[in-house]
C-alpha cells in the first residue's frame, strides 16, 4: 500500500516529514509521516490532548508504525479507554511493549530544583566549583548554554565553561 505525505496522525498536509517510531526499524517500515505540530509535541513530550483527539482515527490505521505510535501517544495521554479498544497484531504488540518498556527505563535528568533538563538547555551554576585538571574554578552564576546529557551518567550534564568541556553534577545547577 502506497503511503502519501500527509500526517498519518492528524491528517495535516503542511510541513510533513518522516519520523522513526521508538524501537522501530530504520526506513519507512518503522516510521510514520508527521506534521511539524505533531512532531514537536511528540519530541518535547508536551502533548495537547485536544490536538491528539485525531488518535481516535489513526489507531485503526493499516500501517503498523502508525498503530504503534498511536498506542504510545494514547498511553502517554492516559487514555486507557481507547488503548483497551485498540487491536494490535502479535508483532505490533511486541513492538509496542518494547517501546513502552524503553520509555519507562528512560533516564530523566533533573536540576537542583527538580526541573527536567533536556539536551540543548541552558543552565546556571549554583556554587563555585573547582574544575579538576583544568586549573580554574567555574564561578557561581555562570550560564552554560547548549548542554548535552551523557548516556552513562544520570547525575551529570556536560557543557563548556571558559572554552573547556566539563561535567557538572546536577545538584549544583539550575535550568536558566
Amino acid at each position: 500500500m502506497a503511503r502519501s505525505a500527509v500526517c498519518e496522525l492528524c491528517g495535516s498536509d503542511e510541513d510533513v516529514t518522516l519520523m522513526t517510531v521508538p524501537q522501530g526499524e530504520e526506513g519507512e517500515e518503522g516510521s510514520i509521516y508527521v506534521c511539524a505540530n505533531c512532531k514537536s509535541q511528540i519530541e518535547n513530550e508536551e502533548l495537547d490532548e485536544t490536538h491528539f483527539n485525531c488518535l481516535n482515527d489513526s489507531m485503526w490505521s493499516e500501517v503498523p508504525a502508525v498503530k504503534v505510535m498511536s498506542g504510545l501517544l494514547l498511553s502517554q495521554l492516559g487514555r486507557q479507554d481507547l488503548l483497551e479498544m485498540m487491536y494490535l497484531e502479535e508483532a505490533e504488540q511486541a513492538w509496542f511493549d518494547k517501546a513502552q518498556s524503553a520509555a519507562a527505563n528512560k533516564v530523566v535528568f533533573r536540576d537542583a530544583n527538580g526541573v527536567e533538563l533536556h539536551a540543548g538547555d541552558s543552565i546556571v551554576i549554583l556554587k563555585d566549583l573547582d574544575v579538576k585538571g583544568a586549573g580554574f574554578t567555574a564561578k557561581r552564576g555562570t550560564t552554560v548554554t547548549r548542554i548535552s546529557l551523557p548516556n552513562d551518567m544520570d547525575d551529570h550534564v556536560e557543557g563548556r565553561v571558559n572554552g573547556t568541556k566539563i561535567y557538572l553534577k546536577t545538584e549544583f545547577i539550575k535550568k536558566a
